[in-house]
């Protein structure tokens, strides 16, 4: 009898290794998108998908028992975004998520219309023209901002590209979303981002201008800008506002002399940040938000990011609820909503984890009930989903590198094939704790997938940075490679299955891998990647060409054209491409313009000749990133059976 069973629960565990997850239930379109309350929390607005899987905005009642109304609906469009104006009107932008980036000859624009679906009126126009714009209708050059913060408001902020030599900022609009009226908002020159006030009033603009960050503040309506600081902003010694209350209280992620970011308080009057931090993390860069109790004019939790994001309530109301909506959803990542309107019952919470892509739920505080709204991806069956962990292993330098293990569920943790994820950037933080699509699609094939942050990486300290600065494929590259070699040694990997993959900067990393250490990896998977850091100079019709990056960014992080030259030989894929013998994938999206096809073609040309392992792609309606399902489901497809067959899943 033991044995029959034995037999019967192999046979099963045989039968669902053999039967794996459809492509397209990783990476299809969300069909519950994002909800937000109206500040009075009585209502909430949300996206989702109709039955032509069409993205649509409806409104109901905060009590999630009845009917929700159809605000807007396209039959050949989709909401792509929204917001609250006041309780009783949004706006919202729309696209057509079902054609790709480079077939897409219109903005999103902008539209208002009441909650009830009445009262529509567009803002931006959609569609670029050299013709002047409709009446009262803003160029589609304008963008979105973000709501007036006054629930007695109609109005919005968009922004302008200015147009002026002398300013390479954004013109500050205030609009009448019922009458279309604009007026300008004064501020500071070559301003490109802003905060407002819980009255709505814009009390600070950080500017950029030749590489140098400025931090503006305004008292009131009626007094001047005055500079606070300036501080060279290709580096991270500065600091980052992040809220400004009514009263001129001032919060911003600073170093303050220390290796990591930490939230602080900054004293305008002394324009100086207190001695201590608010909140300050271990081993991590703070990068979160603070949660205003408008109603107390208090702060009450600061949301943040550390191996997993979290959230820090001060209000003690607010973290019985937290903790309530936790034992609820044991597990997983619940960032809770107190809206503008804290003293409501209601919680709109945003719950996910690193095998489960998300849902929308309400919360009623007074009857402790949790009401499903809607789930971001219901195809996907988290009881298959593989476990996502934080580790930090040892370069060969010494230096501690931050990295994200994916292991395949229902295998042993042991020989398996590995593939080494790199991010693109590379001047960001790649790895989070939540669900990641092409991560789940390997894993749900039997690899293994480590993703480290290396050198170069934001998030974990200003050390780890800088240690990157100039190393594209020197201690950058050999981070990836120490990835590798720690993933073998835990007994994770057979070192004789390893691909390295990756897009941009990580496309880059897996044509150098190639080359610079054969003898690693089995096979390559670039895609959009950057194949000549001189190409990134020198592409006028990248969208980086000549902007404050490529003047002042590039030569500082990657490397100058002339002082740096020998190095950038040196480390450049299409001037090594001879020596890449390996199988590799290679695709690009014709309508890139980050890294415009250009890189792939010359790479290709100069590599086909002698090593006919590559599998060249071109998607000619895609841009930096694959946005159509189709052509995700024949990317992977390929990426499948290219592993398959020189990895081999056992």
């Amino acid at each position: 009898m033991l044995a029959l069973t034995w037999v019967l629960v192999n046979a099963q565990a045989i039968q669902a290794r053999e039967t794996p997850i459809p492509v397209e239930n990783f990476f299809k379109s969300a069909q519950f998108t994002d909800a937000l309350l109206s500040p009075n929390a009585e209502f909430i607005a949300f996206l989702a998908a109709d039955t032509s899987n069409r993205t649509m905005l409806l409104v109901m009642n905060a009590q999630g028992d009845a009917t929700p109304t159809v605000v807007a609906r396209y039959s050949n469009l989709d909401v792509v975004f929204f917001n609250w104006v006041n309780n009783d009107r949004l706006v919202y932008g729309i696209s057509d998520k079902k054609t790709g980036a480079g077939d897409t000859y219109a903005g999103t624009g902008l539209f208002a219309i009441d909650k009830d679906g009445k009262n529509s009126r567009q803002i931006i126009d959609r569609i670029r023209s050299i013709e002047a714009p409709k009446f009262r209708m803003l160029p589609a050059s304008t963008q979105f901002i973000s709501p007036v913060n006054s629930e007695n408001s109609d109005d919005v902020y968009v922004g302008q590209p200015s147009t002026e030599r002398v300013n390479s900022g954004i013109n500050l609009f205030r609009v009448n979303t019922r009458t279309g009226q604009a007026e300008i908002v004064s501020v500071p020159p070559n301003s490109g981002s802003f905060l407002q006030d819980q009255s709505g009033q814009i009390r600070i603009a950080v500017s950029n201008r030749d590489g140098i960050t400025g931090v503006h503040y305004k008292e009131n309506k009626n007094t001047p800008w005055v500079l606070l600081n300036k501080f060279d902003g290709t580096i991270e010694d500065g600091y980052v506002p992040i809220f400004i209350s009514s009263e001129g209280e001032l919060y911003v992620t600073a170093r303050n002399g220390k290796d990591t970011a930490a939230l602080y308080r900054y004293d305008i009057k002394k324009k100086a940040l207190d001695a201590s931090p608010l909140m300050e993390l271990n081993g991590f860069d703070f990068e979160g938000r603070i949660l205003f109790n408008s109603k107390q004019n208090k702060i009450a939790g600061i949301r943040y990011e550390s191996d997993a994001p979290g959230t820090l309530w001060l209000d003690e109301k607010e973290k019985r609820i937290q903790g309530q909506i936790d034992a609820l959803l044991p597990d997983r990542v619940n960032n809770v909503d107190i809206g503008r309107n804290p003293d409501s019952d209601i919680r709109l919470v945003k719950s996910f984890s690193d095998t489960h892509p998300g849902s929308f739920l309400l919360f009623n505080a007074a009857t402790s009930k949790l009401t499903p709204l809607g789930e971001v991806l219901p195809d996907i069956d988290t009881s298959k989903m593989a476990y996502r962990d934080f580790v930090r292993y040892k370069a060969r330098d010494g230096m501690e590198i931050p990295a994200y293990v994916t292991l395949p569920k229902g295998r042993p943790a042991k020989n398996l094939p590995l593939v080494v994820m790199v991010h693109g950037g590379p001047y960001l933080r790649g790895g989070h704790w939540n669900w990641t699509p092409a991560v789940q699609f390997l894993a749900s094939r039997g690899y293994a997938v480590i993703e480290p942050d290396f050198r170069g990486s934001t998030g974990y300290g200003k050390k780890l940075h800088e240690a990157g600065w100039k190393q594209w494929g020197l201690a950058m590259q050999d981070d990836l490679a120490d990835a590798r070699e720690w993933a073998i040694k835990q007994g994770y990997a057979d070192p004789k299955r390893v691909c390295i993959a990756g897009a941009s900067y990580g496309g880059y990393a897996v044509l150098m891998g190639l080359i610079k250490e054969p003898d690693l990896y089995r096979c390559g998977i670039s895609w959009v990647g950057v194949s000549d850091i001189n190409l990134l100079y020198d592409v006028s019709w990248s969208d980086t060409a000549g902007n404050a990056w490529t003047k002042f960014g590039m030569p500082k992080l990657i490397g100058d054209q002339q002082k740096d030259a020998e190095q950038l030989q040196r480390t450049s894929p299409l001037q090594q491409a001879s020596r890449l013998k390996s199988p590799l994938i290679l695709a690009y999206g014709g309508a890139d313009v980050r890294v415009p096809i250009i890189h792939g073609t010359k790479f290709y040309d100069a590599v086909k000749a002698h090593n006919k392992k590559v599998e060249w792609i071109v998607y000619p309606e895609e841009a930096h990133v694959w946005g159509l399902l189709k052509n995700n489901v024949d990317f992977w497809t390929r990426v499948e059976k290219f592993l398959d067959e020189n990895t081999a899943v056992k």
